[in-house]
């Protein structure tokens, strides 16, 4: 099952309108309905402690009956996470997040270390944000992509190792990576797909042009 997790940072850019799966279960994270209702969609489920979503949004997608799932102000998550556990909890296997960028720096880096956690690692989560495609590998991935486009792999929440790759300029075979190593950085594709497979840990593969 597929997945669009909406975040209530900056709205999608409209060049990855057309890459979105159009049978996917949709989660909005609080004022993530707008990132909704700029699609032209309407959300399967609203989370959050609706601080600042826009109470006609809600009451839209409550009346189009969205299950609404209302969290106290004083809580122990964020939107975006408790959005991504919604997800969890209805088996999705796929999941895309937008709006994950953009707003206070402080969300922003927790929304993206959130993307990373182990606890998401039976889904396979990519995230849209600006001009960039973000993936999550925990164990294998393709990434497409033109010649000569951009990849940086970046090690979260620890080190990973066995880190290898097929297609990139610059390959790594069974290497070790860790969040304040450069290595994996600006790497460039030169057959797609690349693949690229952790043996144990964590690697956030960043196209900043999307694989343009």
């Amino acid at each position: 099952m597929h997945a669009i997790v909406a975040a209530g940072g900056d709205l999608l850019d409209e060049t990855w309108h057309s890459a979105l799966p159009t049978d996917a279960l949709i989660v909005a994270a609080d004022s993530g309905l707008a990132q909704v209702y700029a699609l032209a969609r309407m959300p399967n489920i609203v989370v959050g402690d609706f601080d600042s979503v826009d109470p006609d949004d809600l009451a839209r997608a409550e009346r189009a009956g969205a299950r609404i799932e209302r969290h106290p102000t004083d809580k122990d998550a964020t939107d975006l996470e408790l959005a991504l556990e919604a997800t969890r909890r209805e088996g999705v296997t796929d999941a895309v997040v937008i709006g994950a960028g953009g707003g206070r720096l402080d969300h922003e880096l927790a929304g993206l270390a959130l993307l990373g956690a182990p606890q998401w690692s039976a889904m396979r989560i990519t995230a849209l944000i600006g001009s960039a495609r973000l993936t999550v590998i925990h164990d294998h991935a393709l990434l497409t992509g033109d010649v000569a486009s951009i990849v940086t792999l970046l090690a979260v929440g620890g080190p990973a190792h066995g880190v290898t790759t097929s297609g990139l300029r610059w390959a790594l075979a069974d290497a070790d990576l860790t969040p304040a190593s450069t290595l994996g950085v600006s790497n460039e594709i030169v057959a797609s797909p690349a693949t690229v497979s952790v043996r144990t840990g964590t690697v956030f593969a960043i196209q900043p042009s999307g694989g343009q």
